[in-house]
């Protein structure tokens, strides 16, 4: 991470460079029963194993799972209370056309006897397992499928622990062990009843994590799963060619963006090396004289934000925390740098904003045109600010905040200065940026009570967001001291991606303008070395110091 200091002493982030991120999950409190039902799971395990009670946490162990329905029925309790986690979680709907929703919910939560074995609850929730243990919790049988907030987090939160394509190896082995796909004399019967739950967790893998598909391995797990399934039964067909074809399109949507975003990375580097070959020669044109209306720009730049938002997969958030041997010369190296790509994009992004808003405001000779540029940025500033842009709005003012800016004296001199030190009020990073983190909620309250799309617009400072994942991340153990997996972690992870989630699925409302997008994209923006260069080109070094680097700038930069 490279840090620059804004005026005044205070630190901006502007660069994040080499990091790397659907429904919440349950909170899972304690309803009426939850003491009694505690009080039965600790006198169960008592009795059968002999062990004194230790804590609220209990963990059922392979005896209390062969033994908990006996004991329960024997005092007259029905199996209600054996619902740790799902009672209190919505379930996730079934295969339309595929599954009655009748047997779908009868069954639901008679549970096989090893279904707990392995996993630990505590108030409802689950807290903690071994890997082997969650990834047999994810796992549909024949009366159980598993809760799509179980469903999310552990898809989410696994790539830590295992590759996505080890993952569904196993998914995959435990699917056709507990179907016996390859046995061709299974019962057709039963096969019908747990088909449908096989595709429908593999729905949900595909839609909300459809970039771990992009690995061949996933892929070829995927088909030859498929395959077995649709071979057992005709039936499935065209659930399973719905499901691929949606897949599909999600992958050739994601192929074409970044053929996009290259085709646009490439023209910008075009036009900086056409300028770069006639240093004297000034910008053709900056954004104020294309587009004199700051709202109309703040809206093109909230387009911009939202698309490239759009397609950052929650796995990326999480995908740089897997740390690589560099010593690792596996081939999946590189494709698990791949897998953050989209993230690495938006962060260019918010780097160039900072650079194109400092480029345009060094560059112009006179005074006057500097200062209208400095007060026209704060209006887009100020109008992100409404939209509820903090991503572009910080790229502002951190540009605005850059040395080479912030030392033209004169010419903050002319600027109205009182609207841009109240949104750097908004943005102070003082006390863990808690002006910012209160207007953030405010938008989101807004957001949950929307009327118009307009409205639904959050953008995060993504930088910052990004930090609080890896912080959170860093701060909380992965796994207990006994090795299993620290469950209650990673489900305030999957909380706080999941509020992401719901942020980039708004549509932006707004109408693109071609010609201010084809600028904000494209423009040339100036190297640092380029901006101090325009910076005391534009008003004189002040000491001995700034005299002698612009004597070095110009010998290096216009003698190329």
């Amino acid at each position: 991470m490279k840090l620059k200091m804004m005026r005044g002493g205070r630190v901006c982030v502007r660069v994040w460079e080499g990091i790397f991120c659907s429904p919440p999950p349950s909170g899972g409190g304690v309803d009426d029963q939850g003491s009694e039902r505690t009080d039965l799971r600790r006198r169960a395990h008592r009795q059968l194993c002999g062990e004194n009670e230790r804590s609220s946490l209990f963990f059922f162990c392979g005896r209390c799972s062969r033994e908990r329905n006996r004991l329960i029925h024997g005092d007259g309790r029905t199996p209600r209370l054996l619902l740790f986690v799902q009672g209190n979680m919505p379930q996730t709907p079934p295969f339309v056309g595929q599954l009655n929703s009748a047997d779908y919910n009868k069954n639901l939560f008679q549970t096989s006897e090893e279904s707990y074995a392995g996993l630990c609850y505590h108030d409802n929730k689950l807290v903690s397992g071994s890997l082997e243990a969650l990834i047999q919790h994810l796992v549909p049988t024949l009366d159980y499928y598993p809760d799509r907030t179980f469903i999310f987090t552990f898809l989410l939160s696994s790539r830590l622990f295992i590759d996505p394509h080890e993952l569904m190896s196993k998914v995959c082995h435990l699917c056709m062990e507990q179907q016996r796909l390859s046995d061709p004399q299974a019962d057709k019967l039963r096969l019908r009843k747990k088909t449908p739950k096989i595709l429908q967790l593999l729905t949900e893998w595909t839609e909300t994590f459809p970039y771990d598909f992009r690995d061949e391995r996933m892929m070829q797990s995927l088909k030859e799963l498929l395959h077995r399934l649709v071979s057992g039964d005709e039936t499935f067909r065209k659930a399973v060619s719905q499901m691929s074809q949606g897949l599909i399109r999600r992958l050739t949507q994601l192929s074409q963006y970044e053929e996009t975003l290259a085709k646009i990375n490439a023209t910008a580097a075009e036009r900086l090396t056409a300028l770069k070959a006639k240093p004297q020669a000034p910008l053709q044109r900056d954004t104020l004289s294309i587009c004199g209306d700051p709202f109309t720009v703040a809206q093109q730049l909230t387009h911009i934000e939202m698309e490239r938002l759009s397609y950052i997969g929650p796995a990326e958030l999480v995908q740089a925390f897997v740390q690589k041997d560099p010593l690792d010369n596996d081939e999946s190296c590189f494709s698990d740098r791949k897998k953050a790509s989209n993230l690495g994009a938006y962060v260019d992004w918010f780097n160039r904003l900072s650079y194109l808003v400092a480029t345009e405001i060094c560059v112009p000779v006179k005074k006057k045109q500097r200062a209208r540029v400095m007060e026209f940025f704060i209006d887009v500033a100020r109008e992100c600010f409404n939209i509820g842009n903090f991503n572009s709005l910080m790229a502002i003012i951190s540009g605005m905040n850059m040395s080479p800016v912030s030392r033209l004296r004169k010419t903050w001199s002319k600027v109205k200065t009182a609207k841009f030190y109240i949104l750097e009020h908004q943005m102070d990073p003082s006390s863990n940026f808690y002006n910012y983190r209160t207007a953030l909620r405010g938008a989101v309250q807004r957001s949950r009570t929307a009327h118009s799309s307009r409205e639904k617009i959050v953008i995060p400072f993504f930088s910052l967001f990004i930090k609080d994942i890896f912080f959170f991340n860093e701060g909380r153990a992965s796994r207990l001291p006994d090795g299993s997996v620290n469950f209650e972690k990673f489900w305030e992870l999957a909380k706080q991606v999941s509020q992401f989630m719901s942020w980039k699925q708004v549509e932006c409302p707004f109408e693109k303008d071609r010609r201010i997008l084809q600028h904000l994209l494209t423009a040339p923006v100036f190297s640092d070395d380029a901006l101090y260069l325009a910076s005391y080109e534009s008003e004189g070094p002040e000491n001995h110091m700034e005299k002698d680097r612009w004597k070095s700038l110009r010998s290096t930069l216009l003698s190329r």
